[in-house]
């Protein structure tokens, strides 16, 4: 006998059903500590969703959904000013500006959705599609109609069990992957992974290591964080701002609703030149993985000193010694992430434009103004 789903949606973690941790148990990113974190933090252009999944009266999966507004950013990013950035840029704020995706914007990785293990992918993909359209009328009702629907991220064992047919309207994509970094099951000390390196990337270990022997690194609690709360934001924003491309810059008060809520299981640390915060990274722990979060940094420091790189080196070094199986590395920065020994997973979505004539032009579109990422993958590991 088919199973049919129903659905709730929530707009606020208080109203989750008690056991809906339960489900959550296995992805940080989908518990109600986190999701009251959203509630509290989201970027102004974001509204959050929360969605429970019900067989009769019994909870049997979860859901995050959000609704971005484009409109109100202030820039899509500063980096590029080619002639094709400033075509994206107008086609985004006439076109696609309303963007209901089921996931998270703010992250790599399917962190859409979990299920009992007895329900079954079609009838998973059935009650997403399902929450979805009742989405889009009530965002309809409040005076927001959208452009575009999507689903993200899948990896490729997933998308390989969808039924075709279901999401047969969607454009599949890929952009950048996912950057993995494995931790081997015997190595217990930073030394194990500096004895691992090939000569070259020691040595390049070593030198990142020299240039920032002035710069005093610091975990940060909750009264520092709300402390250097300017200092923060502006090394965020740098960073932020200067990416190729941009859907939501998060709130001011982002890293200390973190803190707050989720308390050790987020790592914040600060790094210091002569007693002035020059930048810093943050980490969430996610049962047996480490994630890595938002950064920022001081532009002209960072290249001196090879901040960025000795803070993946710390993020490495930390995950180690606590005994983490793999750190996400997430998007971004591809080719410096694999020098220190990240793997690319290679990450699917699906797209529809609610525009049937844009809708059939959706593939030629989303190719020519995806930010292409020219990189080399590199091996630091001995053979």
């Amino acid at each position: 006998m088919k199973t049919i789903l129903t659905h709730s949606i929530f707009s606020s973690a208080s109203q989750l059903p008690e056991n809906w941790n339960a489900l959550a148990m296995k992805n940080i990113f989908l518990s109600k500590e986190y999701l009251e974190i959203l509630e509290k933090s989201a970027p102004i252009n974001m509204r959050c969703f929360f969605i429970g999944f019900f067989d009769k009266e019994e909870l049997v999966g979860i859901g995050l959904s959000q609704f971005l507004d484009l409109n109100l950013l202030q820039s899509f990013g500063e980096r590029d000013k080619c002639v094709k950035a400033s075509v994206r840029n107008f086609i985004f704020k006439n076109f696609c500006s309303h963007v209901l995706l089921m996931g998270n914007n703010m992250l790599t990785g399917q962190n859409s959705f979990a299920f009992s293990e007895e329900i079954d992918k079609k009838t998973i993909i059935e009650g997403l599609l399902l929450a979805m359209s009742e989405l889009k009328s009530i965002l309809k009702y409040s005076g927001k109609k959208t452009h575009i629907t999507s689903l993200k991220d899948f990896e490729l064992t997933d998308i390989k069990t969808f039924e075709k047919d279901q999401i047969k309207d969607y454009f599949q994509f890929s952009t950048q992957p996912n950057m993995i970094f494995t931790i081997p099951e015997n190595w217990n000390t930073e030394q194990d992974y500096i004895d691992a390196l090939s000569k070259k990337y020691r040595d390049q270990y070593k030198r990142a290591r020299k240039k920032a022997d002035e710069i005093e690194k610091r975990k940060l609690n909750l009264e520092e964080i709300i402390k250097y709360e300017e200092e923060i934001y502006e090394l965020y924003f740098h960073v932020a701002k200067n990416a190729p491309f941009n859907t939501f810059f998060l709130a001011k008060n982002h890293f200390s609703v973190f803190k707050e809520i989720l308390n050790d299981k987020f790592l914040f640390y600060g790094y210091f030149l002569d007693g002035k915060l020059i930048g810093f990274n943050t980490l969430i722990k996610n049962g047996d993985a480490m994630d890595t979060y938002f950064l920022g940094y001081d532009d002209a420091i960072q290249k001196d000193k090879m901040l960025y790189l000795n803070m993946l080196y710390d993020m490495i070094a930390y995950s180690i010694k606590k005994g983490f199986r793999e750190i996400v590395f997430a998007r971004t920065a591809l080719e410096i992430k694999s020098s220190v020994g990240a793997k690319p997973m290679e990450v699917f979505g699906y797209i529809k434009h609610e525009s049937k004539i844009i809708d059939r032009c959706t593939k030629t579109i989303f190719n020519y103004l995806e930010p292409k990422t020219k990189w080399k993958q590199r091996n630091p590991f001995k053979d």
